[in-house]
Formats: structure tokens, C-alpha cells, sequence
């Protein structure tokens, strides 16, 4: 009798410990029922392509069995998304939300409402743009020193022109420069457009002297045959791949340096289970071996950080934007 109750409760026990083991397993491994990407803009920009990114490489590595649908919610360069998240949807574990540079720029800035950089849950960094300096190819400036000489001499005569407002990225990579060129910002002459293909009709219709813009759009204008030269890539190194031959504004003698990474976030009560998921999946994703050549399909270059490591950077790069954006006087009192 003895040993038939110590037999039941050995069983007991068994059983319990294999439930709790698969209980835990299941918990730690399962994919999200109906995963979705939330792109805060129109199809076609660049959270567009940045969910698209995701999709392919999470499909193509199996880190995703599921196929993850394409949800667009525009508005104020990721802050309607940023506030349904953090507001309305706090705990979707299938729900990941595209983010750039511009956005951490905007919360630096206090334009995401009352949240900030603490109310999500930083993913997953996937890749990486850089401001650059454009002008016509048959412009005289040859490169970004001469270009830089001539805005110190007259600000008055090189009108800069990008695809954002005053505070935006392109704005800051304009102010930047002339910072660099120990020109006063507020002198500069900025013309906004709606977005870099305006921008570069009026650099070639000879309107703007140059145009601050990124590295993925020049290299695509250059491909289509856009009378075009690339002054200086603002990065600490040079760029891999076709614009290998251009050099870094550091190089030229001017510290002026601007990634702009692109990743995801997710709402800040989802589990610390579904979180470890999706850093896995993307550290799966990023680790294929296919996964460089697609990068450099979507015209990004490389940038892979994912979970404390991406938290960590975001929210140093969130500290650096407020400081700079407060040294240029955008920030309200």
C-alpha cells in the first residue's frame, strides 16, 4: 500500500514537472497568432520599406512561420502610431511598430505628446542611412571644402534645400553644416520641400546650391541617371558598396556626423516572453546569410542591434537629439 502511494505521488510529481517544463517551453517559444508591421506613414516612404524589410528577412530565415501583414497609420513622422501604442494597444504581442532616426529626433523634441522615450518597448535596429551633401555635377563646388568655403564667405549665396521643415533631419544636416562652416544657423538660407525628389529638380534647375539628403536616395539617384555629385557622407567611416569612393565630412576636415537608423519598437505591457521572441526572430533574421545582399536591396547599409543593446542606444541617441535640438534653440520652455 505503501509503495502504491509513493508510486501515485512519483507520478503526480512527474506529471507536474512535464506540464510546467512544456508550460514554460510554450510560453518562451510561441508565435504571435497574427503578427503585423505598422508602418506611421503613407505606403511607399521609408517606414514602408523598413516593415518590408522585416517581412522578407523574418520569411526568408524561417524565423517567422507566419506571414506578417503591412498596416500603414500616418501621421506626424511616427507620432499617431507611437500614441495608439503606448494609449490603446499597450500588450499586442503580434504587433511591432517601424521607427527611424526622424522619430527619435521628434520625441527629442517633445512632438510626440506627453510620452517619451521610456513609454515603448525598443526591438530591433535593422539597418542604417547617412545624411550626405549633393550638389550638380557640373557645380563648381568639387568638394564639401569648397562648398564649406564659399557659405563662409557669402551665406547669403548657397541656399541649402531638403525634404523637411525646420527641426526636421534635413533641416539639422543643413544646420549642422553650417555650424561646421562657422556660419550662425539663423543666417543660412533653407528652402523646404515636400521630399528629395522636389529637392533635387530644384538643385538641378539651379533654385538651391545643395541639398542635404541621405545616402540610400543619392545612390538611387545616381542609378537613374540624376546629374548628380556626392560631396561627403556624413559618417565616421566610409560607406561599403557603390559610394565606397566618397569620402566622410571628417575626412574633409568637418565633424559633422548623421545615421539614421531605422528598426522597430512594440507597446511597453507586452510580456518579457513575446519581447525575447521577436529579438530572437530578428537576430535569426539578421544572422542569414542572405540577409546583407537584401539590406542592400532596400538601400540600407549596415545596423544590427536588437533588445538592451538597441534600448540602450536609442535612448543615447534620444539624450545627444535633445541636447543638439536645444542648442539650436527647438525646444519650448
Amino acid at each position: 500500500m505503501q509503495i502504491l502511494k509513493k508510486f501515485r505521488l512519483g507520478a503526480v510529481l512527474a506529471l507536474g514537472v512535464a506540464g510546467l517544463g512544456s508550460s514554460l517551453s510554450a510560453q518562451a517559444a510561441s508565435e504571435p497568432r497574427r503578427p503585423e508591421c505598422i508602418a506611421p506613414a503613407q505606403p511607399g516612404g521609408g517606414f514602408d520599406l523598413t516593415c518590408r524589410l522585416a517581412t522578407e528577412s523574418l520569411k526568408q530565415s524561417e524565423a517567422l512561420k507566419t506571414a506578417m501583414r503591412i498596416i500603414y497609420m500616418p501621421g506626424g513622422i511616427g507620432a499617431v502610431a507611437y500614441n495608439n501604442i503606448v494609449a490603446q494597444h499597450p500588450n499586442e504581442p503580434g504587433t511591432i511598430v517601424a521607427f527611424s532616426g526622424g522619430s527619435l529626433l521628434n520625441l527629442a523634441q517633445g512632438k510626440f505628446g506627453k510620452y517619451n522615450v521610456n513609454d515603448v518597448r525598443w526591438l530591433a535596429g535593422i539597418g542604417a542611412d547617412y545624411g550626405v551633401a549633393v550638389v550638380r555635377n557640373d557645380s563648381p563646388y568639387q568638394d564639401l571644402k569648397s562648398l564649406m568655403d564659399a557659405f563662409k564667405e557669402d551665406p547669403t549665396k548657397i541656399v541649402l534645400g531638403a525634404g523637411g521643415t525646420v527641426g526636421s533631419q534635413d533641416w539639422m544636416k543643413a544646420a549642422l553644416t553650417a555650424k561646421a562652416a562657422g556660419v550662425d544657423f539663423r543666417k543660412m538660407r533653407f528652402v523646404a520641400f515636400e521630399g528629395g525628389g522636389e529637392a533635387v529638380t530644384a538643385l538641378r534647375g539651379g533654385h538651391i546650391q545643395a541639398y542635404m539628403g541621405d545616402a540610400a536616395e543619392a545612390f538611387t539617384m545616381l542609378e537613374g541617371g540624376a546629374p548628380i555629385r556626392v560631396l561627403a557622407v556624413f559618417n565616421d567611416e566610409r560607406l561599403p558598396g557603390k559610394l565606397s569612393d566618397v569620402p566622410t565630412a571628417k575626412e574633409q576636415g568637418y565633424d559633422i556626423v548623421w545615421p539614421i537608423i531605422r528598426g522597430f519598437y512594440m507597446g511597453p505591457k507586452v510580456s518579457d516572453a513575446d519581447y525575447q521572441f521577436w529579438v530572437d526572430a530578428f537576430n535569426k533574421a539578421m544572422a542569414a546569410p542572405e540577409y546583407a545582399k537584401l539590406r542592400e536591396q532596400f538601400g540600407l547599409f549596415p545596423f544590427s542591434k536588437t533588445g538592451k543593446e538597441l534600448d540602450d542606444y536609442v535612448k543615447e541617441q534620444v539624450k545627444g537629439y535633445t541636447e543638439l535640438a536645444d542648442s539650436f534653440g527647438l525646444i519650448k520652455k
